[in-house]
């Protein structure tokens, strides 16, 4: 009896392993909203880690937050690390890609949870500026981080809706560009 139980769950066991293999790799995570300022406002909010938490959705889960940034001011090499409760955790981001008004990337290393990317991407709207904030994930080959995975976009999706609305209400409280 204990034979068939322990072959049972061995046999469960192979297949959430194997069941993993058939979960995607690559995990992506967008969410986008429209700003009432043109690119030209909201380009230097999104191009400098030093304005990042003027409307991170995560400053504000941790107010003792440690962080540290280097490098220049804003654009490609700006280097930010920080340090914090469970909620925010601990980490580095460095913009790898600058393009004045269109686009800035960036690379991430969650430490234990691993290397992402990130990118947000301008285009203007009207009088405004569409912006869309990405996250991509390589999970590569482990079984949990596969399971993980499936609860990306749940997980983080709500933060990057709150940082996006910050990043409204911050370039719309700047003052308006004409000419």
């Amino acid at each position: 009896m204990l034979r068939k139980i322990l072959s049972g769950l061995f046999g469960l066991a192979a297949a959430l392993i194997a069941g993993a293999y058939l979960l995607p790799r690559h995990v992506h995570v967008e969410r986008e909203i429209l700003v009432e300022r043109p690119p030209a406002v909201v380009f230097p909010l999104v191009n400098s880690l030093h304005r990042f938490n003027e409307w991170s959705p995560w400053s504000m889960l941790d107010p003792a937050m440690k962080v540290t940034i280097d490098g220049p001011e804003s654009g490609v090499g700006a280097h930010m690390t920080w340090s914090g409760n469970d909620k925010v955790g601990t980490g580095s981001e460095s913009i790898t890609e600058s393009v004045a008004w269109q686009r800035v990337g960036t690379a991430l290393d969650f430490g234990s949870q691993g290397p992402a990317q990130a990118a947000f991407l301008l285009t203007p709207s009207g009088s405004g500026t569409r912006v869309v904030w990405t996250l991509e994930i390589d999970l590569g080959f482990s079984p949990a981080g596969r399971y993980f995975g499936l609860f990306m976009d749940r997980m983080i999706g709500p933060d990057y809706e709150r940082g996006l609305r910050r990043l409204k209400i911050a370039a719309e409280a700047a003052p308006a560009i004409t000419g």
